[in-house]
């Protein structure tokens, strides 16, 4: 993800399962599942501590400007 360029610093906030992650926040994200793109790159938004099983992961963008390229799941 990248803010576009010539752009301010975007931010944005991902749930879990309707829930700040907490301690499923990446490294990217506080426990309240805030962050802020501040250059092309990948963000690590969820690392889950737990086996895998499904979930509802959402991502709202609070500021114009924000690009999401592709999500990595693995």
């Amino acid at each position: 993800m990248s803010p576009q360029p010539g752009t301010e610093p975007a931010r944005f906030r991902v749930v879990l399962d309707g829930q700040p992650p907490a301690g499923a926040a990446g490294l990217d994200v506080d426990a309240e599942g805030r962050g802020t793109l501040t250059e092309p790159r990948l963000y690590q938004l969820v690392r889950s501590p737990g086996p895998v099983v499904d979930h509802l992961f959402e991502i709202t963008f609070l500021d114009p400007g924000a690009m999401a390229h592709a999500f990595t799941f693995g």
